[in-house]
């Protein structure tokens, strides 16, 4: 235990066998109170890694997607009474060595939501192993988006997330997508309801065993985003309201909304 804060820490997994050990190993124990893996229907050994490591192992009866299995990451989290929540995925792209310097800026209440920044520089990021196309899909959607939502992010397509309890609390996202377009969606909710986020440079990792979104599903995530956008956009003008962007605001003293009609199982 920390003393300080409960910190949580949740790996959404799939097909994650050959690197959740190695995840595991860079986390800092002595800042972390749980770490939690969920598994969505692996095919591979996920399950049977998770179960040799000292974790707490959720086994999804069905595959719901990222977004759904985000959605049980949170709800133990929040049920255990974690104060701050760290999303590490767990294909080993994500450093978790920088997990003490992310919890320090949540704990100084500089930040609400923390992201991880793979993008520091172009000749890095190629260097590392991201692909060009994916490199400059990322750097051009977070480019728009930074204008759209006002935020000045190195980067908003980060699987590595901190989260303090209030931003979990606050907002709706049992109302997200159960796919990859619910982190996009979260960001927009979070600065909807005016919490600061901010990002951490990590280490760009792209190899072999690292899981990556296909070119079709990666278009679907970007036209997606850009829907999410046009949405809240929507609602702030008062054209169409839009129940993802209810929630309770970041300087709100008030209780949040009770979210329990919109969880499923």
């Amino acid at each position: 235990m920390t003393g300080k804060s409960k910190v949580v820490v949740v790996m959404p997994a799939y097909n994650a066998a050959r690197t959740l050990e190695r995840v595991y190993h860079d986390i800092a124990r002595e800042e972390v109170d749980e770490i939690v893996v969920v598994d969505d229907c692996s095919k591979d050994d996920t399950v049977e890694v998770a179960r040799r490591l000292p974790v707490t192992l959720i086994v999804r009866e069905k595959n719901g997607g990222y977004g759904a299995n985000q959605k049980t990451c949170y709800d133990h989290a929040l049920s255990v009474g974690a104060d701050h929540v760290v999303m590490l995925h767990a294909d080993y792209q994500y450093d978790a060595r920088v997990l003490p310097a992310v919890l320090l800026l949540l704990r100084l209440g500089i930040c609400d939501v923390i992201l991880g920044n793979r993008i520091r520089t172009r000749r890095e990021a190629l260097a590392c192993g991201m692909p060009a196309a994916k490199y400059f899909a990322n750097r051009g959607l977070t480019i728009i988006e930074n204008m759209l939502s006002g935020q000045n992010l190195g980067e908003w397509h980060s699987g590595f997330r901190a989260y303090s309890r209030k931003v979990l609390t606050s907002i709706p996202y049992h109302r997200n997508s159960d796919n990859f377009v619910f982190d996009s969606q979260f960001l927009v909710q979070s600065v909807n309801l005016g919490f600061r986020i901010g990002d951490l440079p990590v280490p760009v990792r792209y190899f072999d065993e690292a899981s990556s979104i296909s070119l079709v599903n990666s278009t679907r995530y970007a036209v997606s985003t850009m829907r999410t956008f046009a949405q809240w956009y929507g609602h702030r003008a008062g054209i169409l309201h839009n129940p993802l962007f209810e929630g309770t605001p970041a300087n709100a003293e008030h209780a949040p909304v009770d979210l329990s009609q919109d969880r499923a199982g």
